[in-house]
């Protein structure tokens, strides 16, 4: 077995040969094996025994991912592989699979430039397959397929040789059906996977097998060599002829891009800046000696180092005594280590160079998706191409008051290496109010405080995120500011369905472009989907899948008062008038304009209230509705159980979309409110006898049926301390 200081010091080397790096992700659907093959990929670097591979789940080095048996951070790894007697260096990240943690996902997409989908040989193509090859897709990050657990499809199912191949060629075109849908332009040939060139694997994680077309012709075994091997019950043979590592190895190095290549094609779309500057050709040429260029795609927590920002270098290199920018934050910070990632180790080297994937200590102020420069004026990175947004919220309280600096200080480091978790406090409560993806993410969340930083607290039941939007055109409403010298006229209207879904799915960039080419994108994709051209050119801001129109003519002193309201606008959505809960899916039109011709009577105590005020009553004068956020519910169950999971479902408001039977076991298919899914697992287990086996996916979010509506908005309401009723518009027009 190498010694890990042998494969460090062969990665120092490599870091530097550009052409022979791969940065990859293994994505796939929980408990199809992705973990498991990451183990075989560490044994065949000789950092851990062979016989351990599978067992020892190096990247799930967290405690509460061996307790619960699943992975819920995203881990990075190298190892050194040579191909065609050539050193290569493969920067791994193992990802989770579970949906309440698909943002570590979305970020360690920005880190990579392929990705190997896991998928199971039983299951199939399932929900967070689709998912994950989605989010792969929309960074420019390529696929290959390895598909696993065969043994089980031949041993336990019993299936035919003719059978097998069927279910093969099924998985495979359902991949191939999702890449031809969602990859990039001009790519959709490309990059389908094929059997024929080695780009698709079959095997057994856990068994350390797999085989690919070349690999089979190198070792001589067939698919019918396969076949007789599990069924005669000669696996650890198999593996020993034709270890996974090696098919697994050889497809990442034949079939995904090096750094040099992959950044060519991608700078363009993650980056905003002018692609023909010195900055924007050091980063497609993948520069090593270019300007620093980083960006942080997650912050790990460290006993010795408190926190260690981890990203991918798109040029310059990343070392020690550095003084650099944090672009979004607009503040210095000095580089005191960098290294890289060995799991849960962090191995300190001299520097890491561009193509790479670093490790910086020393940052205190980096976050999630902050970029890191040396330039202080460079445009920073586009933000992640996939949006994903918390549903459930908790309060947490210290419970003893004397650690309640400590608490916001953790709940603040929380929030910077996790984006998808939010954390407020409540003016009227004190508690603070953390939101997550689901309930095991702020199950996680409370360990992370209580287990990880010796933190006591008290929660509540998780508490569901509602959104709030109208189904109508409001009437043209004026806002006044206090001393009565400005006017703002607003109206409000939904969006169009179709650009509404493409805000939620992160196809429209979100904020105010300033790229010219990025801006001319954005147009054409809006007219694509329907709006006009005119009324797109006018767009002065998206948040919160929420646009602001400009549609005034000759206004005078607007352009002096337009970041306030935007200003205005964002915090208009982000308390809504019926219940303060975030609104979305709305367009919101500045009609017209009269402003006061000396500033000081237009600065943000009289304009703010100006502007969010009409908005709040247009949007109540323009049928208002509160939307509930949804899950599809994936159930596999004996036919015996159908009735009691049937019952559980119609109690918690779910529809059921799909019923299908396979073998003795029914495939339910459902769509049920989140609100109504909490407990879920405890009563199904309970209803089945711990029969049913079940996966989740967020869906969006739903009108809430009308007969819910007011009880749903007064429960809300008095929860934050407010009147159980809501306003009416006069109420916002009176003062």
């Amino acid at each position: 077995m190498a010694k890990k200081e042998e494969v460090v010091a062969e990665a120092g080397k490599l870091m530097t040969q550009r052409e022979n790096i791969r940065n990859i992700g293994i994505v796939a659907h929980i408990d199809h094996g992705k973990t498991t093959m990451t183990d075989n990929l560490i044994a065949g670097a000789g950092l851990i025994s062979k016989e351990l591979a599978g067992d020892q789940c190096v990247t799930d080095f967290y405690e509460l991912e061996q307790e619960r048996g699943i992975t819920i951070n995203a881990a990075c790894i190298s190892v050194v592989y040579p191909y065609n007697d050539v050193n290569h260096l493969i920067n791994v990240i193992d990802t989770p699979g579970h949906v309440d943690f698909g943002g570590d996902v979305i970020r360690a997409m920005r880190a990579v430039d392929g990705v190997i989908v896991v998928a199971c040989a039983v299951e199939g193509v399932m929900p967070q397959t689709e998912t994950v090859i989605r989010q792969a897709l929309r960074e420019r990050v390529k696929p290959t397929l390895f598909i696993n657990k065969v043994d089980r499809l031949i041993g336990e199912l019993e299936v035919t040789p003719e059978e097998m191949q069927q279910q093969f060629i099924k998985i495979i075109n359902g991949v191939n059906s999702l890449i031809a849908k969602n990859a990039p332009k001009g790519k959709e040939k490309e990059w389908q996977v094929k059997v024929e060139d080695g780009s698709v694997c079959f095997g057994s994680a856990y068994r350390n097998w797999a085989v690919s077309v070349p690999q089979m012709k190198k070792t001589g075994i067939s698919f019918k060599d396969v076949y007789e091997h599990v069924k005669s019950d000669q696996q650890k043979e198999l593996s020993e002829k034709t270890p996974l590592f090696i098919a697994i190895n050889d497809m990442v190095v034949k079939h995904l891009p090096n750094p040099l290549d992959a950044q060519k094609y991608r700078i363009k779309h993650i980056w905003p800046g002018d692609e023909n500057s010195e900055l924007g050709k050091a980063m497609e040429s993948c520069d090593p000696n270019g300007p620093l260029m980083m960006m942080i795609t997650k912050i790990q927590p460290d006993p010795h180092a408190r926190e260690v920002a981890i990203g991918r270098i798109f040029s310059g290199k990343i070392e020690k005594g550095k003084e650099v920018f944090l672009l979004q934050s607009k503040k210095t910070g000095k580089i005191q280590l960098v290294g890289i990632y060995m799991a849960g180790d962090r191995v300190t080297l001299e520097d890491v160079y561009a193509g790479n994937i670093g490790a910086i200590v020393g940052l205190r102020d980096a976050f999630a998706g902050e970029t890191i420069s040396e330039l202080k004026d460079a445009d920073a990175f586009e933000g992640f191409m996939t949006k994903t947004e918390p549903v459930i919220t908790m309060a947490v309280e210290a419970t003893n008051m004397k650690d309640l600096p400590k608490l916001i200080e953790v709940i603040h480091s929380i929030t910077k290496a996790d984006p998808n978790i939010r954390a407020e406090i409540n003016q009227d409560t004190g508690e603070h109010l953390v939101s997550g993806m689901g309930e095991l993410h702020l199950e996680v969340t409370k360990y992370r405080i209580e287990h990880d930083n010796g933190i006591p607290v008290k929660t509540s039941p998780p508490i569901v995120v509602y959104k709030e939007s109208v189904d109508a055109v409001s009437p043209e409403i004026v806002g006044k500011s206090p001393n009565k010298h400005n006017k703002f006229h607003f109206t409000v209207e939904p969006l169009p369905e179709a650009i509404a879904k493409a805000l939620a799915e992160g196809e429209i960039s979100e904020g105010k472009e300033k790229n010219k080419d990025k801006i001319q994108e954005r147009v054409n994709k809006l007219v694509e989907l329907g709006m006009d051209r005119d009324e797109a050119k006018s767009i002065w801001h998206i948040y919160g899948h929420n646009i602001l129109v400009d549609k005034t003519k000759g206004v005078q002193y607007l352009f002096e008062t337009k970041e306030l309201v935007i200003q205005g606008f964002e915090e208009a959505m982000d308390n809504g008038p019926q219940a303060m809960e975030k609104v979305g899916g709305i367009k919101v039109t500045l009609r017209d304009a009269s402003l006061h011709e000396d500033a000081i009577h237009r600065g943000p105590a009289q304009t703010l209230p100006a502007i969010k005020r009409p908005i709040w009553a247009a949007i109540l004068s323009a049928k208002p509705k509160l939307l509930e956020p949804v899950q599809k519910v994936f159930i596999s169950v004996p036919q015996s159980y159908l009735g009691a999971v049937s019952g559980e479902l119609q109690t918690r408001r779910a529809g059921i979309d799909d019923m299908r039977t396979e073998g003795d076991t029914m495939i339910i298919t459902a769509r049920a409110p989140i609100k109504e899914m909490i407990g879920f697992a405890g009563a199904i287990r309970g209803a089945t006898q711990g029969r049913a086996i079940w996966t989740t996916e967020f869906a969006g979010f739903q009108p809430l049926p009308r007969d819910l509506y007011a009880s749903t908005i007064a429960e809300i309401r008095t929860r934050k301390g407010r009147d159980p009723q809501a306003p009416s518009p006069s109420f916002f027009m009176d003062a």
